[in-house]
C-alpha cells in the first residue's frame, strides 16, 4: 500500500524515541505534544520497535504508561496507534461482539471493506490471539439474513477478478431485478449470494446492467427492499465494490456530521487507513462533500486529540 498518509519515518531511532516518550510522561504532568508528534509520524512497525525499546530501557510497558498518563479520546487514539497492525481488525471485531449488545456497525464496516485475503488473515489472527473461532462468535451474536451475509463474507470466497463474463452479468442483473423490484416481498438470499461471492469487476458491470434493466441504481432497490442491519451491510458491500476510499470518506463524514461525533468510528478509520489509502479517502472526501477531511476534523474536534488527528490526516486538500 502506498496511498497512506503515514509512512516510515527517517532517520528513525527507536531508542531516542523511547527516551523522549519516557521523559514526556515521567514526573508531574505529561508533555502531550511530544507523545502525539512521535506516535503520529512513525508507522506501525516503527511504533512496535519503540515499544520494545521502551521495555528494554525502562522495564515498563509503553501502552500501560500511555493509559495512565493520558485521558479521554486522546488516550484512545494513542493506544489505538500502538496496537500492532495485524491485530487491529481482530481486536475491533472482538470488542464489537463482546459483552451485552453487538456493535453491528463495526462488523459491517470491517467485513464489507476488507479483501478476501485480509479477511482470511483476520480469522487466523483471531484464532491465535483469542483462541476462538471468529465465525462461531459472530453467528452466536447475530441472526437472520444479516448473519447469513456476514458468514458469506467471512468465507472470503469472492471470485477472483478474472475476465468478466457478459452473459453472467446479464443473468445476475436479471436475478437481482426479479428478487427485488419485480417480486412481492424480497428474495434476500439472491442478493446475499451475488453480492457476497462475485468478483468486484463483475459486480461493477452487474450494477451498470441493473440500472439499464430496472431504471434504478442497485442502492435504491436495496434501500426499498431491505431494512435494518441487513440493509446497511448490503449497502456497505455495494459501496465498497464501487470504491473503498469513497466508502470510508462517507463513513468519516457521517462520524462527524450533525450533533456529536462518533469518535470510535473516527479513530478506527483514521488509524486503520492511515497507512493504506487515506490519501485516496481524502480525495474522495473533498470530491463528495465540498469540504476537506482536514477542515471537518478541525471544526469537529479539539485539543491534543484534534492535533493528533490532523497530523494523521497529513494535510489539507483545498
Amino acid at each position: 500500500y502506498t496511498r497512506g498518509t503515514v509512512t516510515a519515518f527517517a532517520p528513525f531511532d527507536a531508542r531516542a524515541d523511547a527516551e523522549a516518550l519516557r521523559k514526556a510522561m515521567k514526573g508531574l504532568g505529561t508533555d502531550e505534544e511530544t507523545v502525539l508528534s512521535i506516535l503520529t509520524t512513525r508507522n506501525n512497525a516503527q511504533r512496535q520497535e519503540i515499544a520494545s525499546a521502551f521495555k528494554t530501557l525502562f522495564g515498563r510497558d509503553l501502552v500501560d504508561d500511555l493509559k495512565s498518563e493520558l485521558t479521554g479520546k486522546f488516550e484512545t487514539l494513542m493506544v489505538s496507534l500502538m496496537r500492532p497492525a495485524h491485530l487491529f481488525d481482530a481486536h475491533a471485531l472482538k470488542h464489537a461482539i463482546k459483552g451485552a449488545g453487538t456493535n453491528e456497525k463495526v462488523l459491517t464496516e470491517i467485513l464489507a471493506s476488507r479483501t478476501p485475503a485480509e479477511v482470511q488473515n483476520i480469522k487466523q489472527v483471531y484464532l491465535q490471539e483469542y483462541e476462538a473461532n471468529l465465525e462461531d462468535k459472530i453467528t452466536g451474536e447475530t441472526s437472520g439474513h444479516f448473519q447469513r451475509l456476514l458468514v458469506v463474507l467471512l468465507q472470503a470466497n469472492r471470485d477472483p477478478d478474472a475476465g468478466v463474463d457478459e452473459a453472467l452479468v446479464e443473468q445476475d442483473a436479471q436475478v437481482l431485478f426479479r428478487a427485488g423490484e419485480l417480486k412481492w416481498g424480497t428474495d434476500e438470499e439472491k442478493f446475499i449470494t451475488i453480492l457476497g461471492t462475485r468478483s468486484v469487476s463483475h459486480l461493477r458491470r452487474v450494477f451498470d446492467k441493473y440500472m439499464t434493466i430496472s431504471g434504478f441504481q442497485i442502492e435504491e432497490t436495496i434501500d426499498r427492499e431491505t431494512s435494518g442491519d441487513l440493509e446497511k451491510l448490503l449497502l456497505a458491500v455495494v459501496k465498497c465494490v464501487r470504491s473503498v476510499p469513497a466508502y470510508f470518506a462517507e463513513t468519516l463524514y457521517y462520524s462527524m456530521k450533525g450533533a456529536g461525533t462518533d469518535d470510535d468510528t473516527l479513530i478506527r478509520v483514521m488509524v486503520s487507513r492511515s497507512e493504506v489509502d487515506l490519501l485516496d479517502i481524502r480525495r474522495e472526501f473533498r470530491k463528495n462533500f465540498a469540504k476537506s477531511l482536514y477542515q471537518m476534523i478541525q471544526k469537529d474536534t479539539s485539543g491534543d486529540y484534534r492535533k493528533a488527528l490532523l497530523l494523521l490526516c497529513g494535510g489539507d486538500d483545498d
